[in-house]
């Protein structure tokens, strides 16, 4: 399992589109994070006209990872990008794919691995 930030805000479509293709291409079961940037100035400063903002626990960033080439690139760059499901995204399905497999643990969003909603 991975531990992923989200720097995200209420009403973010571009975040639920993030989240969306993370769920969608991500290999490994994903502990989701989502930090609302909203109610802190230095995150708004940082991050406001930035999000999403998808970083790992090294805190490497990604930004506009809602672009699923630079999603799956981060993603194959760690050894976490699902090939399979990365290919079948390449073939023609351009739509957002709808979020899958999320539940919450411990108060904590989790997204489970491609192929295993």
């Amino acid at each position: 399992m991975i531990r992923l930030t989200l720097y995200t805000t209420l009403g973010c479509h571009l975040c639920e589109a993030l989240e969306a293709w993370l769920g969608r291409l991500a290999g490994v079961e994903v502990q989701l994070i989502r930090v609302e940037i909203s109610e802190d100035e230095a995150l708004m400063t940082r991050y406001g006209t930035r999000i999403p903002v998808l970083a790992d626990a090294a805190g490497e960033e990604l930004d506009r990872g809602f672009e699923p080439e630079r999603l799956a690139a981060w993603l194959a760059a760690r050894g976490w990008l699902d090939e399979a499901a990365w290919r079948a995204a390449r073939g023609g399905e351009a739509e957002r794919p709808e979020p899958r497999g999320a539940e919450v643990r411990g108060g904590r969003r989790y997204l489970s691995p491609a192929g295993k909603a």
